[in-house]
Formats: C-alpha cells, structure tokens, sequence
C-alpha cells in the first residue's frame, strides 16, 4: 500500500497528470517540427527524421515517469516539475545521440537540429507548465481545488484531527464535523458541529465533500461498524484514522492528508479519468444511438396514441446518483384510467394495467428508449444500475444490506444484473439481493471495456427478455 500526502483533490491530481503527460509528449513532437523548420526552412520531414521524433516521444514519456515527474507530490510543485522535466529530456536526447553513434547513422541528422529541438522542447515543458500553474491558481481562487473534509467524531480523537488539518498549508477545508451522540457541543475548534451521521449523508446530495474522515478511535468496534454501513452507500472516499487499525474493518489502501495517516475503507468509483471516460461515453455514444433511434422513437409515439388515450411519454420520480430524486421518462405502456397505486406495484404477467402496445414495449425493452434524452441531460448513464420506484427503493433499502450503495454511480438504461438476467419483475427479496450484488460487481469493476461488453450483450439478446412483461 502506497502513502501519497497531497493539497489537492484526487481528482484533481490524476487530471493534471493526465494532461501533463498528452502535453509533454507533444511538446516533444512539436519542437521537433518547429526545429527542423528553422534549420531546413521548410516541412518536408524525412522518414527517419520521424522515426527519431517517435522514439523520442516514447522514451519522453517513460523517461519522465522516472524521474518521478507526474507524482502528486511533484504535481504540486510547478518548479520541481520542470527541473525533472529538462534533467529527463537531457537523458532522451543523450539516449537518441548514443544510438545514432552505435548504429553509425549519426551524420543523416543535423546538430543543430538536434540543438534547437533539445532547448524548443525544454521551453515548451516551461509554456506548459505556466499554462497549468495559471490555470490552477484560477481554480483555488474559485474553491474548485479545495478539499472539503467532513470530520465524523466529536470526541478529543476529532479534535486532534481538526487542529492537524487546519494546521496545513494546503487547500483543505473542514465544512464540519458530525457524530450520532445525543449531546453535542456547538462547534469544535472552530469548526460548526453540524449534526448526526445521518445528517451528513443528506448533507452530501447538496454539498461538494471530497474527504470523510472518522476519527473514531475512542468508541467501539460496532459503533465504528453502525457508521460504517450507514456511508456505504454515498459516493466519497471515506477514510479512517490509522490509530484505528486495531478494528477489523475493510482496508482498501493507506494515504495521509495533511500529515496524517489514514486508512480507506471506501473510495468514490469513477474517479479521475475513469469518470472523465464514463462521460464521454454517454454524451458522444448516448447521442450517436439517440440520432440513430429518431425514427423508431417517432414510430412507437404514433402507435401509443393510436393504441389508447393518454401522454406518449410516462415520467416517474426515481433515485439516481446519491440517492437524489430524478425524473425517468419512459414510452407509456399502462393505461391512463386507471387510479395510480401509490405502492408502485411491479408489472406481472397478463397484467391488466399494461396496454397491447404497452406489452409488447415492456417485452422488447423499447419503452425505456426515452430514456436516452436522461443520459444526454447528465441524469442517467447508459449502463449502469438500474433505478427503481421511490417505493420500490425504501421498501428495499430496509431489507437488503447495501442496497443503496447502488446509488454511488448513475443509474443506467442497462446494466451487469440486466444482461445476466436480473430483469423485469424481482417477486421476492432474494432476486432483488442478487440484482444488487450484480450491481455492486459492476460498480467496484467499473471499466470501459465492461460497459462495452454489456452494451453489445443488451445489444444481441437484451431487449428479448422472458421476464420481461
């Protein structure tokens, strides 16, 4: 397990990685171009010329990685960056000019070249650099990079823990602290006592917390396990005082913010560029299946209001990501007249509520096409757990352990439990125990060949469902 200290949000961190490391490597090609410019005075690049500017974009690239280049602790530090940066870029140069020595081709390339290529690549490492200074100084001044901690604990192991983080001179913010004893000071060390676990994890569908931390070291196991079960379901890394590793609890990793040791017990899924993924998935894929379902969605709109009074399309309040209310649409496949059951029972066979259009459209799956205008308005996910009734959710939620940890991700259109056959009506609470299982699998194994494969396998045999009516 590694230990990383950083004043940044981890998000944050694998982003600014991420981008300095597409940058760097294109800064390697493009001084090259802009090299062989000023000493030819034209773009006509030789093969092998390219030949020598890929490779040195390769060994840039691992060379830098190294020298420790993208580590948070460097990443926080623009200066550190650039002197490994250049020390590393001198090694790449060194590495091309004893290989072009050995393998006696040395004289098909310019010096000078070589030169201008070696200090143009070194000033655009420095540009690069600065950009991302510049634009880093903007977000803190806008609060984007500070990290927000919720402190759980009011006892003096959170007050220690305050004082620490308020200590640090990076960007952390303790918003405040909260603990399930009945009797409560107003504030602790500056910071606003803000209530029970429960009022934290309501605090969450409202406000940005990057960190929940539980200084907890002075109360029992089952105390920390109560609290423990309650933050399984919303989706933030929830960290534990290393003091408390004499309780058996779930350990994912070790890290220290501010100096101190922590311990993971959950981590936010989708983090970093896996969340960056995940939504450029649904924008650029959901849009491209939406355009290519225009005209089957204008279809079945004519043929549900041939086939019986009422609205084309059905809207349901259901919960999507962290437990917060969303509106579902769905092609209306129930009869209007009836008078709604406030219990939402689930669709059955030979249901009577259901229309002749409407079973067919359950059958198929292509009532929740609809749901693709969800997915382009950032509320849902092509693949994903699928959302239930509010109904079906608190009936559930009080018989199935973690069953609201589903709510750490987007709902989805499809999912894992869909395409292994987890689908249409859940008529006893051991089939509904295993859709969630599927679920969680998918949401801890989350990658974007997993959504892929789900997506063909809907594709292929998804939307024909015996379960389904």
């Amino acid at each position: 397990m590694s230990t990383v200290d950083t004043s940044l949000p981890t998000d944050a961190q694998t982003l600014i990685s991420g981008i300095l490391r597409f940058a760097d490597v294109s800064v390697v090609v493009v001084s090259a171009v802009i090299a062989f410019w000023l000493r030819n005075d034209s773009f006509n690049i030789p093969f092998y010329y390219w030949e020598s500017v890929l490779l040195g974009a390769v060994l840039s690239a691992n060379y830098m990685h190294i020298a420790k280049v993208y580590r948070p602790a460097t990443v926080v530090s623009m200066s550190l960056q650039l002197i490994r940066a250049t020390l590393a870029w001198i090694g790449v140069i060194l590495t091309l000019v004893g290989l072009a020595y050995f393998l006696q081709i040395s004289d098909w390339f310019s010096r000078s070249w070589i030169i201008y290529w070696l200090i143009l690549a070194i000033i655009g490492f420095g540009v690069v650099r600065v950009g991302v200074l510049w634009q880093r100084r903007r977000l803190e001044i806008q609060g984007d990079l500070t990290i927000n901690v919720a402190v759980v604990g009011a006892h003096e192991m959170g007050r220690a823990v305050i004082r620490q983080l308020r200590q640090s001179r990076g960007n952390i913010k303790v918003i405040g602290v909260f603990d399930d004893d009945p009797v409560l000071p107003k504030d602790i060390e500056g910071c606003p006592v803000l209530g029970s676990v429960d009022d934290l994890i309501r605090l969450t569908r409202t406000t940005r917390i990057d960190e929940i931390i539980l200084a907890m070291v002075d109360r029992t196991e089952e105390d920390i396990n109560k609290v423990v079960a309650k933050l399984r379901e919303v989706p933030i890394n929830t960290k534990l005082c290393a003091h408390s590793l004499r309780f058996n609890l779930p350990v994912r990793g070790f890290t220290s913010l501010a100096g101190l040791p922590l311990l993971h017990v959950f981590e936010r899924p989708l983090r970093g560029w896996g969340g960056l993924l995940k939504t450029l998935e649904d924008q650029v894929l959901g849009g491209l299946i939406l355009i290519a379902c225009l005209p089957v969605l204008a279809i079945v709109a004519i043929v549900i209001r041939l086939d019986s009074k009422g609205p084309v399309l059905f809207r349901q309040i259901r919960y999507g990501f962290n437990n917060n209310p969303i509106t579902v649409f769905k092609f209306r496949s129930m009869y209007t007249e009836l008078a709604p059951d406030p219990s939402v029972p689930q669709a059955k066979r030979n249901d009577p509520r259901v229309t002749r259009v409407g079973a067919f459209l359950r059958r198929s799956s292509l009532d929740e096409l609809p749901q693709l205008f969800n997915v382009l308005r950032g509320e849902m996910s092509l693949v994903g757990p699928r959302p239930h009734a509010v109904a079906h959710n608190q009936q559930y939620a009080a018989i199935i352990d973690g069953y609201l940890s589903r709510h750490r991700v987007k709902p989805g259109i499809t999912g894992w439990a869909q395409v292994n056959g987890f689908r249409g009506e859940t008529n006893t609470p051991e089939m509904m125990r295993m859709r969630v299982q599927y679920d969680l699998f998918y949401i801890d194994n989350w990658s974007l060949i997993l959504d892929l494969k789900i997506l063909f396998l809907t594709g292929l045999y998804g939307f024909i469902n015996r379960n389904a009516y």
